[in-house]
C-alpha cells in the first residue's frame, strides 16, 4: 500500500507540472498584455479543473449556498490546512486575486508566476503589510475580488481545528465597504497532509462557499464582528463534515 502512494505522488507532481507547462503561455500573456491581467482568474479556474480532471479522476466537488453576482467584488475568506488549497480556490470561476505569503515566489517559476498575478505580502515587518493591504484596496478598486487564508498559512496542529484569524481581510472588507464569501476546504488535509506534503492521497476534492457576509458599520468593531461571523460559518461546516 505505501508502495501505491509514493507511485500515486509521484504522479501528482508530474500532473502538476505538465499542467501548469500547458497554461504557463496563457498565464504570461495575462501577466505582459495588461489588458488581459483579467483573464487571470479563469485561468486559474482552468487550472484546478485540469489539475483535479487528471489528479483525482476528476472527482471534485463545489457547492455555493448562493449565485455569486459577477458585477459583485467579494473577499473570499477559506481554511487553509494543506498545500492542495490554492489550487481548491481555483475551483470558484470568479475574478480574483490571492493574497499570499512572501515565501512562495520561492518556487521555481510558478513562484515568480504566482508573485506578478496576485499580491504577496511579508509579514515579518509593517511595512510589508501594509504595501500588501494598499495593493489589496487597489486591486478591489479595480474589479477584482480577494482570496485570502485568514489563518494567515498553514499554522493549526490539528485540523480540522481552526489556528487564529488575522485581522487584514476584514479589515479590507469594512474598509472597502465588500462582503466575504466564507469558503470551507473539507478534507484536502486529509489527502495532502501538511506534516508529509509530497504524501498525497486518492479522494474527493470538497469545497463551499458560504453566503456572503456583509460588513455591518466602520471600523475596528466591525472588523471583530465580521470576524467572528465568517469563523463561525467554517468552524460549524468543518464540524459537520468532520463528525459525518
Amino acid at each position: 500500500m505505501k508502495t501505491l502512494i509514493k507511485i500515486y505522488s509521484a504522479y501528482g507532481l508530474i500532473v502538476f507540472g505538465l499542467v501548469f507547462i500547458l497554461i504557463l503561455p496563457f498565464f504570461l500573456l495575462a501577466i505582459f498584455i495588461k489588458p488581459l491581467e483579467k483573464t487571470a482568474g479563469f485561468l486559474n479556474h482552468i487550472w484546478a479543473r485540469l489539475l483535479f480532471f487528471f489528479l483525482f479522476l476528476n472527482r471534485s466537488k463545489i457547492v455555493y449556498e448562493e449565485k455569486l453576482s459577477r458585477k459583485q467584488c467579494y473577499i473570499f475568506c477559506a481554511n487553509h490546512f494543506s498545500f492542495l488549497d490554492i489550487p481548491s480556490m481555483g475551483l470558484i470561476n470568479h475574478n480574483f486575486k490571492f493574497i499570499g505569503k512572501s515565501s512562495l515566489k520561492k518556487i521555481p517559476l510558478w513562484g515568480w508566476m504566482y508573485g506578478k498575478l496576485h499580491i504577496l505580502v511579508d509579514r515579518t515587518n509593517l511595512r510589508g503589510k501594509h504595501e500588501s493591504w494598499v495593493k489589496a484596496k487597489s486591486a478591489v478598486e479595480n474589479g477584482f475580488s480577494i482570496a485570502f487564508f485568514p489563518e494567515g498559512g498553514i499554522v493549526s496542529k490539528r485540523p480540522p481545528e481552526l489556528g487564529r484569524f488575522k485581522d487584514g481581510s476584514f479589515k479590507i472588507a469594512v474598509d472597502c465597504q465588500i462582503p466575504i464569501a466564507p469558503v470551507t476546504m473539507h478534507n484536502n488535509h486529509l489527502l495532502l497532509p501538511d506534516e508529509n506534503p509530497l504524501i498525497m492521497h486518492p479522494g474527493l476534492i470538497s469545497v463551499k462557499v458560504h453566503k456572503p457576509i456583509w460588513p455591518t458599520g466602520t471600523g475596528d468593531a466591525a472588523v471583530q464582528d465580521l470576524k467572528e461571523k465568517v469563523r463561525s460559518v467554517i468552524e460549524k461546516e468543518l464540524q459537520l463534515s468532520h463528525n459525518h
